[in-house]
């Protein structure tokens, strides 16, 4: 359908059709006729329509042709759905002439142990700064992307104008227009396919309202925005490795926000994370500053040091903040199409949005190149300082020990050493703090330019300011939302459930340097097995191996109980491929999987047991090919729907296959073994299921199917006494000063009654009691990670070695289920251990403890296993697999 352009309908001065000059954009410049515009290339002027991925990367290609002296174009990657991932290199012909020499210094500069200081200053005299801007990371914050464009062609074009000619000279601009390509192609096909005659301003158009799951998230459903340092995705894995060729001074995440805000830029809200200094902060300064005077000079609006922190390292605004960077995020008022109605009725459009988008990056660029020395010698002098305090602090080194869930060591350490981290590994065994470990142990020496990136990911505690808390419980107590943006807690350790020891000196022995990629590989020993191969459970390998086994075809057991043969001890969930069970090529298989996922399997030439049961016991069950249907759209969560699938498929290898949830309760669901409803609104699945799809769930399991719920909001459902699925109930609030609701059951019931019994308030406290609600949930957590103890004496609990780290947030409390109805398989610690890093508030943290985290219900031949916290967050939650994993590869071999 043609449209008639929206520069017509916001009553432009020009003609329907015709291009607003970009004077418009920037005005009293003159622009070089022999670089294309939007017009030229795409057919329509910049803003007038929102442009997809292929058209933006065709823009930017067409800009790179015309000035291939001056513009170089960069792949780093590819999206899941295939797209391309580039940045542009913009600069002087003689900064572009020398890219890899200003790349070089870059990296020389980025370690000062090597480069002494008088070197230092020359190389930084020498060579221009680097400054990253990075467009639409959300797919559906739609203006950046084409700002981006917009950006590009006025530094490329722009004629007789001081201040481009000066970026260009001081500053490599490096562009990287669309970090997003999957989740933006999602909004503009909605779009287009609900667009009409004209653009519409209206907010309920249907322009404006995205379907399930919506632009923002990537192929998988990730907030990529939250990625940056667990780099889960290939979109993320692409931007790290090249922020790292290049060390960019100064980076840019540009957004939008909600439509009737106006525009936010750094400095930025507190809480400030206490493992950066000032001299970041003052460099923020001088961009919001510099953005202030332009925005004042062009009348726009708006607003600093409110909502956007960076306190969480995941952001893209905070994690190259780590290595030296001055990073920061801008926020504009989206359109979420070409026109927008405000709630005071003005409306504004997708061409005005982009403009505030590009005045903020120029207006950044001329900041670089004015203080390009000062951020160079910020960066240089970040990383000595950083490397100095690591030599000189208590803790020299943390260390981690390579055993228990070794694939989980392997992967932290490889995480790290992604990240530009110098991880060593030890070639045989050493000792630390009087303790010897195994060979293969880690060592991260803090004595290194990555000592604050080190510290911020691996100590247990990043706390927040004392009075940032205060008044956040002081909004709590009078109501009002608080101001915690994120999750509070990501200690990697804790994340993967792993043991990191605190060394006050340099650990003695050989070592290697650990190399991004290259993972630990496992050994099958000896080379045959007469009788079978064992898998010690435990670990993420193991769960790789056993579901690559069944993919394959081999016929695979696993033991519910612990033993031990010929001095090896194999802990419960151990898996036994018998090769009387399975074809000759079972050998051959199991060696090639020792070593792609980096698990030790032994081959024994007999079955018999030093200790334990036997591989023939009734405690060693079969398992079965999984076959897996997810709920997929509405009600459920995009991101839980989308985690939960990402871990199984892509970093476990279990196929999935994704149904809407509609369809859960009118489908046959005979063909599936396990059944699993993410995160979502209790309400949303009750309507959407409703009672006859509900009644159906019930059937299944009780045929012997496997439910599983992750997160609390699908647990509340199955729990809800008109569901009836799940014997426990979601908790109200304790009330201060209460231990339960018993004087609450004892007070009169006034609702109904015109007049109720006068009080007489004599204090303060009794005022403030008195405006309290009766009954409400417990208050919203931002995210804590919270320790939890798991029962090694039920098969759900098997390889978790008795512990487990959980992701609380949100505000569901559940009550533990009684022990003839089923079996709290884990549940969280007291009150004075549950935290184990975070930010919590008292009151939930007294209610939480002791109360379920995974309950396993028999229900006829089949079974519902409900976690309370989802174990799938993020996909960053490592030591939660071993649960999930157990509820979804061995949980249907306990069914009939």
């Amino acid at each position: 359908m043609r449209r008639l352009p929206v520069a017509f309908f916001a009553f432009s001065l020009f003609l329907p059709g015709q291009e607003p000059a970009f004077q418009e954009f920037w005005p009293g410049v003159a622009y070089d006729p022999a670089i294309p515009t939007f017009q030229k290339v795409l057919g329509y002027g910049a803003g007038e329509q929102i442009s997809s991925p292929e058209q933006l990367l065709r823009y930017l290609e067409g800009l790179a042709a015309a000035a291939p002296n001056r513009m170089k174009v960069f792949d780093y990657g590819k999206t899941w759905e295939g797209r391309r991932l580039v940045y542009a290199a913009i600069g002087s012909e003689t900064n572009i002439r020398r890219l890899e020499d200003i790349r070089g210094a870059m990296r020389r500069l980025s370690d000062p142990r090597t480069l002494p200081e008088a070197e230092a200053r020359g190389l930084m005299s020498g060579v221009p700064a680097v400054a990253w801007l990075a467009y639409g990371v959300h797919g559906n914050e739609i203006s950046s992307p084409d700002a981006a464009l917009v950006t590009a062609y006025h530094l490329l074009a722009a004629r007789n104008d001081r201040m481009t000619r000066d970026i260009l000279a001081n500053v490599v601009v490096l562009i990287d227009p669309l970090q997003n390509p999957d989740g933006r192609e999602r909004f503009v096909q909605h779009f287009r396919s609900s667009e009409g005659l004209a653009p519409d301003a209206e907010p309920l158009a249907a322009e404006h309202n995205e379907p399930w799951p919506g632009g923002r998230t990537n192929h998988y459903y990730f907030d990529m925005n939250r990625d940056w340092f667990a780099i889960t995705q290939p979109e993320t894995k692409g931007r790290i490795r090249a922020l790292l060729e290049w060390f960019p001074v100064l980076f840019v995440d540009l957004h939008e926000m909600e439509s009737d805000a106006t525009y936010y830029f750094a400095p930025e809200a507190d809480p400030f994370n206490p493992h950066l200094d000032k001299d970041i902060r003052e460099s923020l300064e001088w961009v919001g500053k510099n953005n202030a005077k332009w925005f004042d000079h062009f009348g726009f609006s708006y607003f600093t040091r409110e909502v956007y922190d960076n306190f969480y390292p995941g952001y893209g605004a905070s994690w190259p903040c780590y290595y030296g960077a001055a990073a920061m995020t801008y926020e504009q008022a989206s359109a979420r199409g070409l026109l927008m109605r405000r709630s005071d009725d003005t409306v504004f459009t997708f061409r005005d949005a982009v403009r505030k988008h590009f005045v903020a990056s120029l207006s950044t660029l001329e900041t670089a190149s004015r203080y390009r020395e000062r951020l160079m010698d910020k960066f240089y002098r970040f990383r000595k300082l950083a490397a100095e305090e690591g030599a000189s602090e208590p803790v020299r080194e943390y260390v981690f020990p390579r055993s228990g869930n070794v694939t989980a060591v392997d992967k932290l350490a490889d995480l790290l050493a992604e990240q530009g981290i110098e991880v060593k590994r030890a070639a045989a065994p050493v000792t630390v703090n009087g303790r010897r470990l195994p060979t293969g142990s880690y060592v991260v020496p803090l004595a290194q330019p990555s000592k604050r990136l080190i510290r911020v990911l691996l100590d247990k505690q990043v706390s927040m300011k004392e009075d940032f808390l205060k008044e956040q419980e002081r909004r709590r107590q009078r109501k009002l939302p608080d101001e915690i943006y994120d999750v509070t807690a990501w200690s990697l350790p804790l994340l993967y459930n792993v043991e990191m020891l605190a060394a006050g000196s340099t650990t003695a022995g050989q070592f290697e340097t650990v190399k991004a990629g290259e993972l630990m590989k496992g050994r099958l020993r000896p080379a045959s097995a007469p009788v079978a191969y064992l898998v010690p459970w435990g670990s993420a390998g193991a769960a790789r191996i056993a579901a690559a086994a069944l993919r394959e075809g081999f016929t695979v057991w696993s033991s519910d109980k612990a033993f031990s043969q010929n001095g090896g001890k194999y802990p419960e969930g151990t898996l036994i491929l018998r090769t009387a069970d399975n074809p000759a090529a079972l050998g051959e298989a199991m060696a090639r999987m020792a070593g792609r996922f980096g698990v030790d399997i032994t081959a024994t030439a007999s079955g018999w047991v030093d200790e334990g049961v036997n591989f023939g016991s009734a405690y060693v069950c079969k398992l079965r090919k999984p076959a897996i249907a997810l709920a997929w759209d509405r009600p459920v969560a995009a991101g839980a729907a989308g985690h939960a699938r990402f871990v199984l498929e892509r970093q476990f290898g279990i196929p999935v296959t994704a149904v809407r949830t509609q369809q859960l309760g009118t489908g046959d669901l005979r063909r599936f073994r396990t059944i699993i409803l993410p995160d979502g609104s209790r309400e949303g699945y009750a309507s959407t299921l409703g009672a006859a799809g509900t009644r159906r769930l019930k059937e299944w399991v009780a045929e012997g199917g496997t439910l599983i719920a992750t997160g609390g909001g699908a647990v509340s459902y199955l729990a809800a006494p008109k569901t009836g699925l799940l014997a426990v109930r979601q908790e109200e609030r304790v009330k201060a000063g209460r231990k339960d609701d018993a004087e609450d059951k004892e007070e009169d019931d006034d609702s109904e009654k015109a007049e109720v019994p006068g009080k007489v308030f004599t204090k303060q406290e009794d005022f403030d009691k008195a405006i309290q609600a009766e009954k409400e949930l417990p208050d919203l957590v931002a995210g804590v990670l919270a320790r939890a103890k798991v029962d090694k004496e039920h098969w759900m609990g098997a390889g978790a070695g008795g512990k487990v780290i959980a992701m609380v947030d949100g505000r569901a409390i559940f009550t533990p289920i009684k022990l003839d109805k089923g079996v709290n398989a884990a549940y969280f610690a007291g009150p004075d251990e549950v935290v184990a890093s975070g930010y919590m508030w008292e009151d939930n943290r007294k209610q939480i403890a002791y109360k379920p985290l995974v309950i396993v219900q028999r229900e006829g031949r089949g079974q519902i296993i409900a976690f309370t916290a989802d174990p799938n967050f993020r996909a960053f939650m490592d030591g939660m697999n071993v649960l999930f994993l157990n509820a979804v590869l061995r949980g249907p071999a306990h069914t009939r």
